[in-house]
């Protein structure tokens, strides 16, 4: 792993700076002790965004080829480097090494896609003589950038999620300003690094790291910004959207993700989906599997499958390639899962495997018999817990499974068209993904939800149509 000591800057208006106050960046496996990054003040985002007022009209006069070119020097930066990357994901975050080089991988294609589809931003003609006399206009549409983008960022995917809206930020010409999560900024610096060594002209992307409470508000408030883009929790999404004013709301705020398994379905199959589903990331990821509803026919050899495969889940360093699970985010999180499962547990739920807690360790855990009104049947549990419920019919499983205030994605295993698309008609989710589990995704597909999932949809195409607007052009040819 590589040793970082030395006190990183941020990348604010096309400069890179320090702060004598600083904030630390800790390896959540250990506590040690990464590096610390500059604490931004309020005074430092108030000049990053005005940095990025004059970055907006630099970026929105790029050439799309120009455009393009960056974006792939940046990527082809990332690949060269690719390990380096790997190793700061895997120490400042949750991910062991072997999820860390996926996620840099999926940057790099993040990337690649978001200069693919800097050239495909097309407008349409538009037939002004539908309506009787306009046979004389003639005319189209184009998608024009709408200034600068605030980018709020979460721990769990601290490199990739940046990108996500880096990239089509840049596509399709407009400036960005992250402000990464404190736990885990390192990653959206090295993306920063990467677009600064490919040429990108200065004040398009600040990268500026502080505390959420002290810059937060200043940035999602300014006026000069035209669309805040974040991804997190719902109780700090909804208060952006109370306080941001007039400007386009990107939204990704969590799950609680229900997979069905019907009678006819590859019981194997379903259940090796299932298990990564779950516990991948130390199930820190908002598509994470969480609730499985499981007809009765095959309930019984689902669970003994299941925990088998859970209980050989290997947690431990993230550094060794042959562990499958690293620590939580802090080992506050870890606790605060132990909390949950307890409740659950105190209101007669059953404890199929792990429930166990070691500093910020926690073991693949699962549970049956959990209360309907149990806090972790209800919210995002955001930790390695899945939850078993056997159901008689499909009816009652899509029910259940809408019981909650989320809808981002959902999965269904069976071998059965019409059984899947009566679950792809009736279940109220962003996603549905048919004989996979609900974190299935790849990085050009509309990505998003309904409820308290969010709003508006990510992936590289979706990102690019709300972060511009179109602009109608008219001919009167008289």
């Amino acid at each position: 792993m590589e040793t970082v000591t030395k006190g990183k800057k941020m990348l604010l208006g096309g400069k890179w700076l320090g702060r004598e106050e600083t904030i630390t960046v800790y390896d959540p496996q250990d506590n040690t002790v990464i590096t610390t990054v500059p604490k931004a003040s309020k005074a430092d985002m108030l000049r990053a965004i005005q940095a990025a007022e004059e970055g907006a009209k630099t970026a929105a006069n790029m050439p799309v080829h120009e455009r393009i070119s960056v974006i792939q020097k940046a990527a082809d930066y990332i690949a060269r480097k690719s390990e380096r990357y790997a190793e700061i994901i895997a120490r400042e975050g949750s991910k062991t090494i072997t999820e860390a080089r996926k996620e840099v991988s999926r940057c790099i294609t993040t990337l690649r896609v978001s200069a693919e589809e800097a050239r495909r931003m097309n407008g349409e003609t538009i037939a002004f003589d539908q309506m009787p006399g306009h046979e004389n206009r003639v005319g189209y549409y184009y998608h024009f950038p709408i200034g600068i983008i605030a980018a709020i960022t979460p721990f769990n995917d601290p490199l990739n999620l940046v990108a996500h809206k880096v990239g089509p930020a840049i596509a399709s010409g407009n400036a960005i300003i992250v402000k990464p999560a404190t736990l885990t900024p390192l990653s959206a610096l090295l993306l920063a690094e990467a677009f600064d060594a490919a040429g990108l002209p200065s004040k398009i992307l600040s990268v500026v790291t502080g505390s959420g409470s002290e810059i937060g508000d200043v940035l999602v408030m300014h006026p000069s910004i035209r669309m805040v883009s974040f991804t997190g929790g719902l109780e700090t999404g909804e208060r952006i959207a109370r306080i941001a004013g007039l400007k386009k709301l990107s939204m990704e705020l969590g799950s609680n993700s229900p997979v069905i398994v019907l009678k006819d379905a590859d019981i194997d199959a379903a259940v090796s989906s299932c298990i990564t589903g779950a516990f991948g990331a130390v199930g820190q990821n908002c598509l994470g599997v969480q609730r499985i509803f499981i007809e009765k026919e095959r309930f019984d050899s689902f669970v003994e499958k299941f925990v088998e495969q859970a209980n050989q889940f290997k947690v431990g360093d993230k550094k060794d390639v042959t562990t499958d699970m690293g620590p939580l985010i802090t080992e506050k999180e870890a606790i605060r899962v132990e909390e949950w499962v307890a409740e659950a547990l105190e209101g007669e739920a059953t404890l199929l495997a792990g429930g166990k807690r070691n500093r910020a360790f926690y073991s693949p855990t699962v549970l049956t018999d959990v209360p309907a009104d149990a806090k972790i049947a209800k919210e995002e549990i955001f930790g390695p817990v899945v939850i078993l419920f056997p159901v008689e019919t499909l009816d009652e499983a899509i029910e259940k499974a809408n019981h909650v205030n989320y809808g981002l994605q959902a999965g269904i295993f069976t071998k059965d068209i019409d059984l899947a698309f009566t679950a792809i008609k009736r279940l109220e989710v962003g996603g549905i993904m048919i004989n996979d589990s609900s974190d299935y995704r790849i990085d050009a597909m509309p990505f998003g939800g309904v409820k308290g999932s969010g709003l508006g949809r990510e992936g590289v195409r979706s990102t690019m149509q709300e972060m511009t607007e179109p602009k109608v052009v008219n001919f009167n040819l008289k």
